[in-house]
């Protein structure tokens, strides 16, 4: 494997997390990227239900894995995240957390 991928790095901005977040769903639910918004509800804006969105847990840990060893999201901390943001803000402080330690 890389060295880099055995390295903390940089933490994501949220900015960079909503990106990901946004071009992640738009390819599992099959829709328009741009409307995947900051506020989107995953259930009622999206339609995404429970398998869509472990298809973009895995995905969010696989990418952002690779900045940070050992990152990632718990699945009891899934039902807290109902919009986009409330995703953006977990990611951003869950890798802040992991990255400092």
């Amino acid at each position: 494997m890389p060295a880099e991928t055995h390295v903390a790095g940089a933490a994501p901005t949220a900015d960079e997390v909503f990106a990901l977040i946004q071009e992640r769903l738009a390819d599992i639910l099959e829709i328009d990227i741009g409307s995947v918004t900051i506020d989107s509800r995953f259930a009622d804006d999206l339609h995404a239900d429970s398998l869509a969105l472990i298809e973009l847990v895995e995905s969010l840990e696989e990418e952002i894995g690779e900045r940070s060893v050992g990152f990632q999201i718990v699945d009891e901390d899934l039902v807290d995240l109902a919009t986009v943001r409330d995703a953006v803000e977990y990611v951003v402080a869950s890798f802040s957390v992991s990255g400092d330690a």
